[in-house]
């Protein structure tokens, strides 16, 4: 039984199409440069930042952050960021009386602009609000308490196996592996990512049939 889903952020919710091009801009390399080295770290599993570190090495990512954020440069959400897929699942998990959390690494910042959007959800937190962050065994611990609901009942859906799928199994979590974004595609047909994960998916619109088998699209609250 699944009583509490429970949402990565970036390539689940949102597509960092917008986050990359900012930092490309920022640093002042093509887009399609800084694209191919965040294709580099993804397949050598190492974190996101390392591909800035790539084109400036020594980079102070949060130093860059902070100026960017000064310079009137800073993160910015838009609807248009959100995949096509969010609402209408979130949407049908809560007409099925699922408590929906969307919780991940982002900023203050991020965790307003989330709420702003008004997405169909119980609950919006980021990790900097927590004041802990994933793969941290202590930000899945807060999962647990805001899912309001046992951890073998709460599903934890994200892209990335290392952030994402392996530590909320260790907390307990039933999970779901999303094929989106280019951790979700590169991991996606691995044999231990396919056998830790409790579910592997292609859209938020799977979940709702996780909860009831019986629900299709297009159902009432799809």
């Amino acid at each position: 039984m699944i009583r509490t889903v429970v949402l990565d952020v970036g390539e689940t919710l949102t597509k960092d199409d917008r986050y990359w091009a900012a930092w490309a801009d920022w640093l002042r390399v093509p887009r399609h440069t800084l694209s191919a080295l965040v294709g580099a770290v993804v397949v050598d599993g190492r974190d996101n930042a390392d591909a800035l570190r790539l084109l400036k090495p020594g980079l102070d990512v949060s130093a860059e952050y902070a100026a960017r954020e000064a310079a009137g440069r800073g993160e910015r959400l838009h609807e248009s960021d959100l995949y096509d897929d969010v609402r209408p699942a979130l949407s049908a998990l809560r007409g099925m009386g699922v408590r929906v959390v969307v919780a991940g690494n982002q900023t203050t910042k991020m965790g307003d602009l989330l709420r702003a959007l008004k997405l169909p959800a119980d609950l919006v937190v980021t990790s900097a609000e927590w004041g802990v962050a994933k793969p941290s065994r202590d930000f899945f611990h807060q999962v647990i308490g805001a899912a309001l609901a046992p951890a073998h009942e709460t599903l934890y859906v994200g892209d990335h196996p290392q952030n994402d799928v392996f530590p909320a199994v260790t907390a307990g979590l039933l999970t779901a592996h999303l094929r989106r974004g280019p951790w979700g595609h590169w991991w996606a047909d691995d044999e231990t990512v396919q056998r830790t994960a409790d579910y592997s998916i292609d859209s938020l619109l799977d979940i709702p049939s996780l909860v009831n088998p019986s629900w299709r699209k297009g159902s009432p609250g799809s």
